[in-house]
């Protein structure tokens, strides 16, 4: 790539250009500025693409992808063209510019949209759309822990009793109820016997839909298992081999440190997390320390510093002494970085984030030694483009959004901070770069966290000042050192130092979680606040750098005001957005009512994984019971009443024998929940009954005058494939 960032490479663009015959035609000068720049905007134009793939109601059929196909021959043959029309005076240079820009970006955002495509083709295999009961065999390939606090396993190759290759998912995912048992090796070739179905939908419209990240990881089936552990095959060799050594490296951390400091230093070395326990996953999310704990930029970035200043500084003293080195030192110790960053991707079990973190760390590092800036906007560009080529669901994914919402603003301060920076005392100045850093990173990322989880911690730049230096200083030099070490057996004093850092850490996520007001919940935004908050910070981003270059005065340029306008439109979407009325679980065994004093849920007990995901969507901080000790619901636990607007009611029948009492309430102005399937009839009332709901999905019920509007999870979006 040239270090002008031009888009010679890109179609439309050509590596030379004729002498311009016209008279009218801009100097050459003129039209490498009006070029420069722009490879920032491929990776957004390839996310623009993906984005509008996951957006369409329906699945792109053989019409669609050919229309994309006409377009596309159009906008490669307009490129093509624009330059011998300018040349002959038929359009002016300005235009002939902006066709050949405008072909190129609709060619990537329509190479996205065919990336994603074919990504969803290629990782397509069976899902389960039936309950399964009985035997389940298949090799473990991943140990990890539930948010429930269990241990689950993954397993490939699955075979199932009498279900047959073409209706068998390529892999299945258990929980252990019990999870004493000792878990046999990765690699090895297991039985059980189990309960499965389909991974889950959405608690509600509009909640997170966990089909789509399980269609993309292969993940067919969800379920739970309470027999032990049977071994069929012993393991395999070659690369389980590997992985088995991984683990081996993990429970000698744990075992060396103990406790849960020690699986929190597993975690960052070996990206095991089985070891954490719930409660303190909940403090980490708590302090906004979580990402501490799931291997990204941050990890890679801080080991291959590490290693790169280490690296350096032994070459340049070697040289001092006399070693017959190369001059140029700094690419030898950007190598040893860039090893020291594969062998840790390895180390890690190389997850989705961590390979987004290696592709950032790598590219930086071949800038270095291809004598490039190794931080700067096109290197950020080249990452992502890379891994939405090879992965282009990413851009739906939390992490991949923050990543580089945090590492694009701490570039665009660099600026700024070298400017005044050498006005500080030296002693001040790792202390006012760490806090501006940090400042900027959480700034840049608060609003996407708080969009996507529905929470926002009030004092993690606080935990982060205190936690991070220590990860930086102690935890992942200590790391490196150990397994330096660890051969020789030496391992001990590196593991000793680890611990002290992660226990440092603990205690301030501890000690920040126990703060009044730590966390603040935040209801649900819309389905378009996330889109329009990172495409319009992107477009903001970009066009305010592009007027920067260009020189240009006055006022900002359209681009940029552009991108102001969808940020601020993504956040009054999500100020004015009202929650459901009234929410019904999937399988009828809960209904939650809004109320003054917030939802009230028809139970106490019941569905609590979805009434618990309504509570954090409605922007609450609640348990079940007190949920459902507000008023609202009347009568026996099993047959719940309420009353909604304009004379309507709800009726919620659970337990034994629902589906026959609940006939007797299905009367006109009623909406009859029922966790049980009832037989057809034409109903005087709305009945959402079992049957119903398995094929609707979580229900939300609004008010449009008198009349009820009922939305399905399964009526808004398609479900994956």
């Amino acid at each position: 790539m040239a270090a002008s960032g031009d888009m010679t490479a890109l179609p439309g663009f050509s590596g030379t250009r004729a002498a311009p015959r016209h008279a009218d035609a801009r100097p050459a000068r003129q039209a490498a500025t009006l070029r420069a720049g722009l490879f920032a905007w491929v990776p957004v134009c390839l996310a623009a693409g993906i984005a509008l793939w996951f957006a369409l109601p329906v699945a792109p059929g053989r019409a669609t992808w050919i229309a994309l196909g006409f377009l596309a021959a159009a906008a490669l043959g307009v490129g093509q063209l624009a330059l011998p029309w300018a040349e002959r005076g038929r359009i002016g240079w300005p235009l002939a510019d902006g066709l050949r820009i405008g072909a190129t970006a609709l060619l990537l955002v329509i190479a996205g949209f065919g990336l994603i495509g074919l990504r969803s083709a290629m990782v397509a295999a069976p899902v389960m759309e039936w309950r399964y009961y009985g035997p389940v065999e298949g090799r473990l390939v991943e140990i990890d822990r539930s948010a429930r606090d269990r241990i689950r396993i993954t397993l490939d190759r699955v075979v199932l009793r009498d279900t047959g290759p073409d209706r068998t998912p390529a892999k299945v995912r258990l929980s252990l109820t019990d999870g004493t048992d000792p878990l046999p090796p990765l690699g090895q070739r297991v039985m059980l016997t189990g309960h499965l179905g389909p991974p889950p939908a959405p608690a509600s419209p509009g909640s997170f839909d966990f089909r789509w990240l399980a269609w993309f990881e292969g993940l067919g089936a969800v379920g739970y298992t309470r027999t032990p552990i049977m071994t069929v095959e012993p393991a395999d060799g070659g690369l389980w081999a590997m992985h088995r050594a991984r683990m081996a490296i993990s429970r000698a951390i744990q075992d060396g440190i103990g406790g849960q400091k020690g699986a929190v230093a597993s975690a960052l070395m070996t990206g095991d997390r089985s070891g954490i326990a719930e409660a303190t996953n909940e403090v980490m999310r708590a302090s906004n320390l979580y990402h501490i704990i799931s291997i990204s930029g941050l990890h890679m970035s801080m080991l291959a510093g590490f290693v790169y200043t280490a690296l350096r500084m032994a070459l340049v003293l070697a040289q001092g002494l006399g070693a017959p080195l190369p001059q140029a030192v700094h690419k030898i110790a950007a190598l040893g970085a860039l090893l020291a960053s594969a062998a840790y991707l390895w180390l890690s079990g190389g997850g989705v984030a961590t390979e987004r973190a290696f592709v950032m760390v790598a590219v930086m590092l071949l800038a270095i030694m291809a004598d490039r800036r190794a931080i700067s906007l096109r290197t950020v560009a080249l990452a992502a483009t890379i891994i939405l080529v090879y992965s282009p669901e990413a851009v739906t994914h939390p992490g991949f959004q923050m990543s580089f919402a945090a590492t694009v603003a701490l570039i665009l301060s660099a600026g700024p901070w070298s400017r005044i920076s050498h006005h500080l005392p030296f002693w001040l100045r790792p202390v006012a770069m760490l806090l501006v850093s940090s400042l900027v990173a959480s700034v840049a990322t608060s609003p996407l966290a708080a969009a996507h989880f529905n929470r926002m911690a009030q004092y993690g730049l606080i935990a982060n000042l205190l936690a991070v230096p220590v990860m930086g200083a102690l935890v992942m030099p200590a790391g490196v050192i150990g397994a330096l070490l660890a051969p020789v057996g030496l391992a001990g004093p590196a593991l000793w130092v680890m611990g002290l850092g992660t226990a440092w850490m603990l205690r301030v996520a501890e000690w920040v979680a126990g703060l009044g007001g730590a966390v603040v919940a935040l209801p649900l935004p819309p389905g378009p606040v996330i889109p329009l908050m990172c495409f319009g910070a992107t477009l903001a981003v970009l066009c305010w750098r592009e007027g920067l270059t260009a020189r240009r005065p006055g006022l900002p340029g359209a681009g940029f005001l552009a991108g102001l306008a969808m940020l601020a439109a993504s956040g009054a979407i999500w100020l004015t957005a009202s929650r459901p009325l009234l929410l019904v679980a999937p399988e009828g065994e809960a209904a939650g009512l809004m109320t003054m004093q917030g939802r009230a849920v028809s139970k106490p007990s019941g569905g609590a994984f979805i009434v618990e995901t309504w509570l954090q969507e409605d922007g609450e901080v609640v348990t079940q019971e007190e949920s459902a000790a507000r008023p609202a619901w009347q009568g026996d636990k099993r047959d719940r009443m309420a009353a909604l607007p304009g004379g309507w009611q709800v009726w919620h029948f659970t337990g034994k024998g629902a589906e026959t009492r609940a006939p007797a309430a299905c009367l006109p102005q009623r909406i009859v929940v029922v966790a049980a399937k009832v037989e057809k009839a034409d109903w005087p009332c709305v009945m959402l009954d079992l049957g119903r709901l398995r094929r609707t999905g979580a229900v939300a019920v609004d008010f449009d005058g008198n009349n009820p509007v009922l939305r399905g999870v399964n009526d808004l979006r398609r479900n994956p494939g």
